[in-house]
């Protein structure tokens, strides 16, 4: 069956490999897609871990490169594909409430939600790969240089803001991400076949 399956995450918490597993274990039905994308805008995106830009034209790059993804996922369900997201706006919603935080007035992670609910589809299954922050950035110490986003105690608040999407969105789904991979992706898998994905 079609549909849009969606991991997120903190940094750390597996969640592109877990994608990758998942997507090889469903075969030909399933297409691996990931945000950023590989368009000019999501190449635009990735250009803001290396030049100092406003956070807001982060926040907006990553919203438009979201927009143009949507229609190739909704394109990709028509065809019958199942449709296998590593990050989709809930990234965003949780990463930039986090980064505009000192500088927005107002309820930056509604704002951020509205804007992105406007442009994006919900997903069938959204599946939250819960780790502790500490765990998280353990995991990635070492496998190359540390972003902006790749810091303690920017990744407790992404981390906050995670949490607050799932009490909010009962349909999103946490896992232990603390376990090794093959467990998790299992236990996706096993979640994509109670919803007849």
């Amino acid at each position: 069956m079609a549909g849009l399956v969606v991991l997120e995450g903190i940094d750390g918490c597996g969640k592109s490999s877990v994608a990758g597993i998942v997507a090889k274990k469903l075969g030909k039905r399933a297409v691996l897609t990931r945000e950023p994308t590989d368009s000019w805008i999501g190449e635009a995106v990735r250009k803001g871990d290396d030049r100092k830009v406003s956070p807001y034209t982060d926040a907006l790059l990553f919203i438009a490169d979201r927009s143009i993804h949507t229609l190739d996922i909704v394109d990709l369900i028509k065809k019958g594909k199942l449709v296998v997201c590593d990050r989709y706006y809930h990234s965003t919603v949780a990463y930039q409430a986090a980064f505009l935080k000192s500088t927005f007035h107002g309820d930056v992670f509604k704002w951020l939600l509205d804007a992105n609910l406007r442009i994006s589809i919900h997903p069938d299954l959204t599946v939250l790969l819960n780790i502790p922050p500490e765990l998280g950035l353990e995991r990635i110490r070492g496998r190359h240089a540390l972003s902006r986003f790749e810091r303690l105690d920017f990744l407790k608040e992404v981390h906050k803001n995670y949490l607050r999407l799932a009490r909010r969105d009962h349909s999103i789904v946490r896992i232990d991400a603390t376990r090794p991979l093959a467990e998790v992706a299992d236990e996706v898998l096993k979640l994509i076949r109670e919803r007849k994905l």
